[in-house]
């Protein structure tokens, strides 16, 4: 078995798990909410923290990551406003296939970069997050209200409050004041940062909706060919115009390779978007990455 799989292939058996377990009620149907809760405010805040505490704020290739990051995701935003424009799309649609080709799938983007690059590539990922989370928060919200418009308080506040992005503040105020975890709170947080990601690709198998995949197959599968395949395509072109490290280069292409987050669901419910459309799209592109994930990391390698 060739090393890309070995890495590979047990986050997908993590989120294949997820779902049986699901099927079978095990451990309850209370179970997964809650676990999903910890892991959002504790487990992957810990996670993210420790990672960009020590991050290497002085490798040369940063200013020139961002920019990759920013200029893919901003030429994928202009792309889905001109598809609104062209197909009329309502708002509810509209910030369905907005998340489903700007959000990513955090838990399962950290554990194939651990898996692939080490801590190394950690540390590099946790700044990207902190660049891509709260801008694809912000353009997700926006997308679902555009039709009746929102106010900046209701923009930002969602985004404020994240504690993903206050993890990722922290640990940056952290490492640019030169402090570092002491006196076993490192041990403390690597604790917590080792359950968070084999517990949310359970939740990420337990949250696949395959009930909702009937209709809409054009939409659905022209959506998840732009997330998986298109959206890598740009950003290995980004990066190339850029001339971004080996390293630098293949967390970009990953990160834009990744399916849907899980939690743009509840974002669409909450927002009043296209709930089935979501749940729809989450599912399908969750299952198709299990085989475009490996295909597109070993056409690059």
């Amino acid at each position: 078995m060739s090393p890309l799989l070995t890495a590979l292939w047990p986050l997908f058996a993590l989120i294949v798990g997820g779902y049986a377990l699901r099927r079978l009620d095990f451990p309850g149907e209370a179970f997964w909410p809650a676990a999903e809760r910890l892991n959002y405010f504790i487990l992957f805040p810990a996670l993210l923290f420790s990672s960009l505490a020590s991050a290497p704020l002085a490798n040369p290739a940063l200013p020139r990551l961002a920019l990759a990051v920013l200029l893919g995701l901003g030429l994928a935003w202009l792309a889905l406003l001109l598809c609104r424009r062209l197909r009329g799309w309502p708002a509810g649609r509209f910030g369905a296939f907005t998340q489903g080709v700007l959000r990513f799938n955090t838990y399962l983007g950290l554990a194939a970069i651990g898996s692939l690059f080490g801590s190394a590539g950690l540390s590099l990922a946790a700044l990207m997050l902190a660049l891509l989370v709260p801008a694809v928060n912000l353009l997700s919200v926006w997308a679902l209200s555009a039709d009746q418009g929102v106010s900046a308080r209701a923009l930002f506040l969602p985004v404020l409050k994240n504690p993903l992005i206050l993890a990722c503040l922290a640990g940056l105020l952290v490492n640019l004041a030169g402090l570092g975890p002491a006196g076993g709170v490192d041990r403390l947080l690597g604790l917590l940062a080792a359950a968070s990601l084999p517990l949310g690709l359970l939740c990420v198998g337990a949250a696949l909706r395959p009930q909702e995949l009937a209709g809409e197959w054009p939409a659905l599968l022209g959506n998840c060919a732009v997330r998986l395949l298109g959206m890598p395509l740009l950003a290995w072109g980004v990066a190339r115009l850029l001339q971004l490290p080996a390293m630098e280069s293949g967390l970009l292409v990953l990160f834009f390779a990744l399916p849907t987050a899980p939690t743009a669901y509840v974002l669409t419910r909450q927002l009043g978007g296209d709930s089935h459309l979501m749940a729809a799209l989450i599912t399908l592109q969750t299952l198709l990455a299990a085989v475009s994930l490996p295909l597109l990391l070993a056409l690059r390698g």
